[in-house]
């Protein structure tokens, strides 16, 4: 069976690099390739910022009722295909079908909102002193890059890409080269939607050469990335020499906060929804699970125990309930902190092992809970990105919020407890941008989210980031009729002006 060649899309056209080796993009749950796609370089980023540029004018004069209307028809068609969307983020990211038809099913929910938001924001008018009224408006930053991940392809790109057209602004993304297809594939939506060509640009390749390209052009208002800590420090550094916006989602090492009013069975579904959920490929998967000594060994029993069942398979097989990670090199990055994790002392409960049999050709790995786990260790400090969770033991309130706040990234951590002032209480003193409260994951495209400390800077979803994609101009008006001359001693303007 022929794999099929993607190209990028630039100004509305397909466009190939020729003489560059194509990009493979590989099944993760049996090592096969798939498609592939061009390897784009700076050349063919500075073909979509121009051809953005052109694009943008037009669609950021459109009222905001306008660019609203496209962006509901696209809602409508999207949820028509969602079916075909989900089996491609299935085959290219790995991720069980069950967990892909309940996020990407979802996603027309953010062109709805943003398209409602677009509609319906208003302007301020402000308490500007003497005759003069002073409002100001919104206008469209102009072309935004948007640089995104492998682990949610479609979501991730949502929760930039929604806001930022529905404020008026052009694109150009840059998909990670391990989960490029799905970007490209919403083109077509795009195009039958009536968004003008060259709004939306997709160029693929590696993030040397085209996400590099990307971050340091000189004609971009704001890169938005989601990815590890390093990558957004670098992109940040591209973006403020250029005097840019940034804003980025980065790194996380969320804990699990379990109090012991809580009952033990409830907190052992919410610890392994939070653990392993896309095999642990999360920036807020519960990777630190926190539980009140009380029941600590009550909780790691049955958390090892319900471990050990889950189902590992193929991830478009309805029943399977984790899949592989997404390729190799993370299989292999995963492997090395299980075995740092032993070195420094710490026991695998569960888990810790790869599969054989009729997994053995993909990058399964199975679900591990570590034990034994004390503050400072490298497993308990650093972002693995995989199916590992640490647990660790604490004495009271304080003892809890000292181990969750106990590590340099702050995106997001749940609290589970019946007692519903201790709930608020102990989430107001998170350090952390997300906290839920007897739940994990949840999302909302009303919802703010984005982390303190480490895990990044601004905001994704809510109106706050309709408006961290435009720019304010205040507009002052003098409704004084009385003639004014600043050069004539005999106008008093003293008494106005100082």
């Amino acid at each position: 069976m022929a794999v099929k060649h993607w190209k990028m899309l630039i100004g509305g056209q397909e466009v190939d690099a020729p003489g560059a080796e194509p990009i493979p993009v590989e099944n993760p749950a049996n090592g096969q390739v798939i498609a592939t796609v061009p390897a784009g370089d700076a050349s063919h980023v500075d073909a979509a910022v121009a051809a953005a540029h052109k694009a943008q004018r037009e669609w950021g004069a459109r009222t905001p009722t306008e660019r609203a209307i496209v962006l509901e028809k696209f809602a409508r068609l999207l949820r028509e295909r969602l079916p075909e969307f989900i089996d491609c983020e299935v085959e290219q990211i790995g991720r069980p079908i069950r967990e892909m038809r309940a996020q990407v099913s979802r996603l027309p929910e953010w062109y709805e909102y943003f398209s409602a938001v677009a509609r319906t924001h208003e302007g301020r008018v402000h308490p500007f002193g003497g005759p003069y009224v002073n409002y100001t408006r919104r206008q469209p930053l102009g072309v935004v890059g948007l640089i995104t991940p492998w682990n949610h392809p479609m979501l991730i790109l949502t929760k930039k890409l929604a806001p930022a057209l529905a404020a008026g602004n052009a694109v150009v993304v840059k998909p990670s080269e391990l989960a490029p297809i799905t970007p490209l594939m919403l083109a077509d939506v795009f195009r039958e939607a009536g968004l003008p060509e060259g709004v939306y640009n997709v160029i693929t390749g590696y993030g040397a050469a085209a996400g590099k390209a990307l971050s340091e052009h000189p004609d971009i208002q704001k890169i938005d990335v989601t990815g590890g800590t390093e990558t957004g420090r670098h992109i940040g550094a591209a973006a403020g020499r250029n005097l840019a916006g940034f804003a980025a989602e980065l790194g996380g090492k969320a804990s699990v906060l379990v109090f012991d009013d809580t009952d033990i069975d409830r907190a052992v579904s919410g610890a392994l929804f939070a653990s392993f959920i896309a095999a642990g490929q999360t920036c807020v998967q519960g990777a630190r699970l926190l539980v009140q000594e009380s029941i600590y060994d009550q909780v790691v029993s049955r958390l090892v125990e319900r471990t050990r069942n889950l189902r590992l398979g193929d991830p478009a097989d309805i029943n399977t309930e984790i899949g592989p990670v997404v390729c190799q090199r993370q299989l292999d990055r995963v492997m090395d902190y299980i075995n740092i994790g032993r070195s420094e002392g710490a026991t695998v409960a569960v888990g810790g092992e790869r599969p054989g049999g009729a997994l053995a050709d993909g990058y399964f790995l199975q679900p591990t809970v570590f034990t034994n786990v004390k503050l400072g260790m490298r497993v308990e400090q650093e972002e693995i990105f995989g199916p590992v969770v640490c647990a660790m033991p604490f004495r009271d309130e304080a003892h809890a919020i000292e181990l969750a706040n106990a590590t340099n990234f702050g995106l997001a951590g749940s609290v589970w407890t019946r007692d519903i002032a201790r709930a608020h209480r102990v989430a107001h003193s998170l350090e952390m941008g997300i906290v839920w409260i007897n739940d994990h994951h949840r999302i909302d495209p009303s919802s703010p989210w984005g982390g303190f400390k480490e895990s990044g800077v601004g905001k994704e979803n809510g109106i706050v980031t309709y408006e961290a994609y435009t720019r304010t101009q205040s507009v002052v008006v003098n409704l004084s009729d009385e003639p004014f001359d600043w050069f004539d001693e005999n106008k008093a303007v003293e008494k106005r002006y100082s």
